[in-house]
């Protein structure tokens, strides 16, 4: 058994309660008070998510402060720099904000850094080397910045005033800028009750909301070009960054998204038809197209060189201009992945030599050359693997640059301040982070974080749990039942997929092997009087199943073949019965 099965407590009496108010199935009931949806009213919001549900950009920490700022640079004629991160959310608000910020008649040029040579972020020879680009007096740093406190007080020195907007946790102490635009920040006392409503944005949200209050302070001061700017058209940019950076799919983050896929269907923004005729995503797209389709063709310009391939991408005004950079980025994809499966066996091979899954709480590997823009990418796969909070570094030279991906209870960002005299630069939250270390620190700081870990993380955590919302049986699994379980999409961080238990089936006949390497496995498990077709993916060329009965944990799907929709059981783990 792989997984730790955690089941739902079964809440009969409120799930029917909410069925008959609300007219929904008991199941759909049960999954949404799963979710911590009790009260009608916030699951007819949830089911039903508006634009006109999002709260005033206003309520956000030092809002106001940044929009004066930018209005007093509109009006005195001065141009400004948005700086941006290279991976997609940083990409799609560098977009979008440049996009907006020009309409409304700014003078806006942009800058992002180069992973290889400039590092994450704000960083040092990132400023110096997009002054040298565009000499300014306003510089707008989104998705990066804050915790950039020496770079940004290099820049108040040479007279540039200094926007951050980003959703990474804060240093202590929080760097000098004339607005630190955050929903970490500890707020004041008048907005601490709207905090929550924004915390888990990322920084494409938070470009939308910064778009919303620009567009609101100009109508509010007569400003022409914002009477009819319509902020709807961003919200396919949107979507796809806060898909893209794993942030909860719920509260606004909930609304932009099934907003955003519906104008991602319709986009007529010529960089977007292109992205999507490479990656041969057709009809409504889902969190699926978006995060495993259209995200890493974008990702790639800068995980191999620079990111400003896939925003002028974006930004294109034209297919004709659209068309070859897409079919390029599809390219680099290709080539990305090729040096990411070469370094993940690799690292997972030099992982299984030594690994004791008694006291390595924590993975920590690094090589010289190893690709610096594949590491992220690689830690997920080796997490995977072995489940262990795991950091994989590479380059050239002495200082080497890594990513962290986590597991639940162990705070990766918190655990690389702990160990700040160990590296050069860290940053980042909770379940990913990125840092640069000296290679000769590398195993002081793996023996530090696999201390911090033995500390926090109980045997528990050291197994994936599967959550389960129910126990159901193969009569309930129809077509339209899952029609109506549909209406939790978008499903992904913070709101999962409805995942289920049914016992004592078994198999009504023997198992079909599918796949190039007879990696996949085709079943068809039956109750004694309901048969559903089911799929074992990656079940590995060795995969059994008992003869006698078992319980099968699933996520239920409809499959559309040829035009037929039939239901097809997607299996994720079992158990004798």
């Amino acid at each position: 058994m792989k997984f730790r099965w955690s089941l739902a407590p079964a809440q009969p009496l409120l799930a029917g309660q909410l069925a008959a108010t609300l007219k929904l199935s008991p199941l759909l009931a049960q999954c949404l008070l799963n979710r911590g949806l009790s009260e009608p009213e916030s699951i007819a919001a949830f089911l039903e998510p508006r634009l006109k549900q999002l709260a005033d950009p206003f309520l956000l920490p030092n809002m106001s402060v940044a929009v004066d700022r930018l209005f007093r640079a509109r009006e005195q004629c001065e141009s400004l720099v948005v700086f941006g991160d290279y991976d997609v959310d940083g990409v799609t608000s560098t977009a979008l904000l440049v996009e907006t910020l020009r309409a409304l008649g700014w003078q806006v040029n942009f800058y992002l850094p180069h992973r290889m040579d400039e590092g994450y972020g704000l960083s040092q020879d990132g400023v110096e080397n997009c002054l040298r680009k565009f000499p300014t007096t306003l510089l707008l740093a989104v998705d990066c910045g804050s915790t950039a406190v020496a770079s940004i007080d290099w820049l108040r020195q040479k007279g540039v005033d200094v926007l951050v907007l980003d959703h990474h946790q804060t240093s202590n102490p929080a760097p000098a800028a004339i607005a630190l635009v955050n929903p970490q920040l500890e707020t004041s006392p008048d907005l601490r009750n709207s905090a929550p409503l924004f915390r888990e944005l990322c920084s494409a949200g938070l470009a939308f909301k910064l778009a919303h209050a620009l567009v609101k302070r100009g109508r509010d001061t007569g400003l022409e070009a914002a009477k009819t700017f319509d902020l709807r058209p961003l919200l396919d940019l949107v979507a796809l960054g806060t898909i893209a950076d794993l942030v909860p799919l719920t509260g606004e983050n909930r609304i932009l998204v099934s907003m955003g896929l519906e104008r991602l269907h319709t986009t007529r923004r010529p960089g977007l038809v292109a992205l999507k005729q490479v990656a041969q995503v057709t009809g409504l797209p889902g969190v699926y197209e978006v995060g495993f389709q259209l995200a890493p063709r974008l990702n790639a310009a800068g995980r191999i060189e620079n990111a400003e391939e896939a925003l002028h991408l974006l930004m294109a005004l034209d297919l004709a201009t659209a068309e070859p950079i897409a079919a390029n980025l599809d390219l680099r994809n290709r080539e990305r992945q090729k040096i990411e499966r070469s370094i993940a066996a690799e690292a997972i091979g030099a992982v299984k030599a030594r690994f004791d899954p008694q006291t390595d709480f924590v993975i920590v590997e690094g090589q010289l050359l190893w690709h610096v823009g594949v590491v992220g990418i690689v830690a997920s796969r080796v997490l995977q693997q072995f489940y262990r909070p795991t950091i994989i570094v590479g380059g050239e030279g002495a200082a080497w640059r890594g990513s962290g991906r986590s597991i639940a209870g162990f705070d990766l960002a918190a655990a690389l301040r702990e160990c700040d005299d160990l590296l050069v630069r860290h940053g980042g939250h909770a379940m990913a982070a990125g840092l640069t270390i000296q290679s000769e620190n590398l195993e002081a700081f793996r023996l530090r974080l696999n201390e911090l870990a033995r500390r926090a993380l109980k045997p528990e955590h050291l197994q994936p749990v599967l959550r389960l919302d129910a126990e159901v049986s193969m009569r309930e699994i129809t077509l339209a039942g899952l029609e109506e379980l549909d209406r939790l999409k978008p499903m992904g961080q913070g709101n999962p997929s409805f995942q289920f238990v049914v016992r004592k089936v078994t198999q009504a006949r023997p198992l079909q092997r599918m796949g190039a390497e007879k990696q996949h496995v085709k079943l068809w498990i039956t109750d004694g009087s309901t048969t559903h077709e089911a799929v074992w993916w990656g079940a590995g060329k060795e995969a059994t199943l008992p003869v006698a009965q078992f319980d099968l944990a699933f996520v239920p799907q409809i499959n559309e073949y040829n035009n037929r929709r039939t239901i097809q059981l997607k299996v994720l783990d079992w158990q004798a019965a």
